[in-house]
């Protein structure tokens, strides 16, 4: 064995899904050296045979590591998936090596101009928005983040402008290097279950402001202003009238409602392609984060008017003797299920048939009971949560259990009027039943799909 001033300090790789093996490709692109980490077992876990196969040179370290470990490593890279309070991760700081996650590599490795946006829901949908946007004014953009695309592969991919969503968890470790525009869209309760209350929840968020030119903060949210001392400028959004020249908002003229920066009328709210009365809070934010990047506002206009929105975030599956079905099972927290609720809810009387549950992250769910009330006629119970959910929601509206989707859309398919909303957005995360959000959906669109050919009148 080498002694040990021989052997050159490298990188810790904690993690090895699709962000550990970004950040793997990243620093083997610049010949920098790296290990792979394994704490969960001592066994060699099936996930890692990809890992393996695609650097074969590169060492897996299982279970735990000794002192020797951190005179030999210099940083560790986390991805945003492992919990900061492992013993592992306090030892190498009482060790005194560095943390960090890709967010910082990234940073340190680009040159283009950085639109960064976070909340509790509708970050993908803006961040989506802000990039296709980007994209019709003729604009080479990489997007990417939490969104599904390892921020580390648009790297040195000649991208002029970089749009990233970012989560709570890839915010943890963020200490502000680099020059960005930033979005803070909302803050509702989620991942109480890894960051323990809300407090420390928010605290991850306003990480988003470090190193910050510029921000975009909602005016209908006071919680996502910069808490701390900040040099950045701020423009703000909300769905009431904007008072500032630079604010963006909502104004109405003869009886039709308008975006509108400052008092300009940009374009009636209802030509927006977007479904759903919370996704105007969502284009007011894109615009806003457009324009502190620079894009044409008529490009950014045009794209609101034909932008159809993400699979599984209120997407539309199909209309069945005038009942609308949305699949919303993106909606893994309570603020973007009331987002869904009540972009869709009619004031005069209930029309949404809620299909609810599945694994709780430690929130609240009776922060629901008050919207429910108003909104929902009839919530079906899907998952884990569904016990509690029912005695939640029991006492203000009409609720039933079931065991499938399937079953959901049956019974809702009976219930339903004209006019009616049939939407699925669980609250909640998936993996109890499912895969992950994805199959929850493509479930739910299978079921509408087959109650749409069941209503077909038969070929003559």
């Amino acid at each position: 064995m080498q002694s040990e001033e021989h052997i050159s300090k490298v990188f810790a790789i904690l993690g090895t899904g699709a962000t550990g093996v970004s950040v793997a490709k990243f620093l083997q692109s610049r010949d920098l050296n790296f290990v792979f980490l394994n704490t969960c077992s001592k066994n060699r876990p099936s996930a890692l045979d990809q890992v393996t196969k695609i650097f074969p040179t590169h060492d897996v370290l299982y279970g735990s590591v000794d002192k020797y470990f951190f005179r030999k490593i210099h940083t560790i890279v986390v991805s945003p998936g492992v919990p900061l309070d492992i013993p592992l991760l306090i030892s190498a700081r009482e060790h005194s090596v560095k943390i960090i996650g890709d967010l910082e590599l990234f940073f340190k490795s680009v040159n283009s101009p950085v639109v960064t946006i976070t909340g509790a829901n509708g970050k993908s949908t803006v961040t989506s928005l802000v990039g296709t946007m980007a994209e019709h004014a003729n604009i080479k953009v990489g997007i990417g983040g939490n969104i599904g695309i390892p921020m580390l592969n648009l790297v040195d991919k000649d991208f002029k402008l970089f749009v990233l969503e970012l989560s709570s968890f890839q915010l943890e470790l963020f200490e502000g290097t680099g020059d960005h525009i930033c979005g803070f869209l909302n803050i509702s309760p989620d991942h109480l279950d890894r960051h323990g209350d809300m407090q420390n929840y928010l605290a991850a968020k306003q990480q988003i402001f470090l190193g910050a030119k510029q921000a975009v903060v909602n005016r209908d949210d006071p919680l996502t202003y910069p808490q701390g001392l900040t040099q950045c400028d701020l423009v703000t959004f909300g769905t009431d009238e904007p008072y500032v020249a630079t604010d963006f908002g909502v104004i109405s003229h003869n009886d039709i409602r308008w975006l509108a920066l400052g008092k300009k009328r940009l374009m009636p709210v209802c030509d927006l392609s977007l479904k759903g009365s919370h996704n105007i809070s969502n284009a007011l934010a894109a615009l806003a984060l457009g324009q502190c990047a620079g894009l044409p506002m008529e490009s950014m206009l045009n794209t609101l008017r034909q932008f159809k929105g993400l699979p599984h975030r209120c997407e539309e599956i199909a209309c069945i003797d005038n009942i609308l079905y949305i699949d919303d099972s993106k909606a893994t927290n309570i603020g973007a299920a009331c987002a869904a609720i009540e972009g869709f809810s009619l004031s005069k009387k209930p029309n949404i048939l809620l299909i609810a549950g599945g694994r709780t992250k430690n929130i609240d769910l009776s922060d629901l009971t008050k919207l429910a009330s108003q909104a929902v006629k009839h919530c079906f119970l899907l998952g884990e949560i569904a016990d509690e959910l029912h005695n939640i929601l029991s006492e203000v509206i009409p609720v039933s259990r079931h065991t499938s989707i399937e079953g959901c859309v049956t019974e809702a398919s009976k219930i339903a009027c004209a006019g009616d909303v049939v939407l699925l957005s669980p609250a909640c995360a998936s993996f109890d039943m499912f895969e992950n959000y994805v199959d929850r959906g493509l479930h739910f669109q299978a079921a509408v799909n087959n109650l749409s050919a069941s209503r077909r009148p038969p070929d003559e």
